[in-house]
């Protein structure tokens, strides 16, 4: 049971946020608290060492300073800070730097793609669909919860939580 915890509620979470962001433009606080409350009982029933723990607690806590910053310059959504600070939690420091990097870098494809998107007009159909409409506008923003959904998908499989299952 616990294999199947560890397997499933990282990638469920993220995927929930990143189908939440593009529908609604926002990614709800339960999720990161669960994605919190849940790693803290898996990492401590899985046997990770308290140490190991704490400096999983120390990547979430920097990347949460940081994007908190961001989000008070109106370059990240607050929605998006503290799911990247939980996702952050779940890698860890060693894996640290791969979430960020792999954010940034799906980041900007979907940003392309959004702008392209943005740039035709919206077909008469599609008015029907308020997400569809939603994400045409451009102050809108970007559903930043795809590229950390993708990012965490990504890098989730070398972390030291998903070690635990080969051992």
């Amino acid at each position: 049971m616990l294999q199947f915890l560890i397997l499933v509620i990282f990638p469920a979470g993220l995927i929930l946020a990143a189908v939440n962001d593009i529908a609604t433009m926002t990614i709800s606080n339960w999720i990161s608290l669960v994605l919190i409350v849940c790693f803290c009982g898996l990492a401590v029933t899985a046997g990770l060492p308290l140490v190991q723990i704490g400096w999983h607690f120390a990547a979430g806590g920097l990347v949460l300073v940081i994007c908190f910053a961001l989000f008070a310059f109106n370059v990240l959504g607050g929605g998006d800070a503290k799911l990247l600070s939980a996702a952050a939690l779940w890698v860890g420091w060693n894996d640290l730097f791969s979430l960020l990097f792999m954010t940034a870098l799906l980041g900007g494809p979907l940003c392309v793609l959004l702008m392209m998107y943005r740039s035709f007009p919206l077909p008469v159909w599609a008015y029907d669909f308020k997400w569809l409409y939603r994400l045409h506008q451009p102050k809108t923003g970007v559903p930043y919860g795809v590229a950390i959904c993708g990012a965490g998908l990504i890098v989730y499989a070398e972390t030291p939580l998903m070690k635990t299952l080969g051992a």
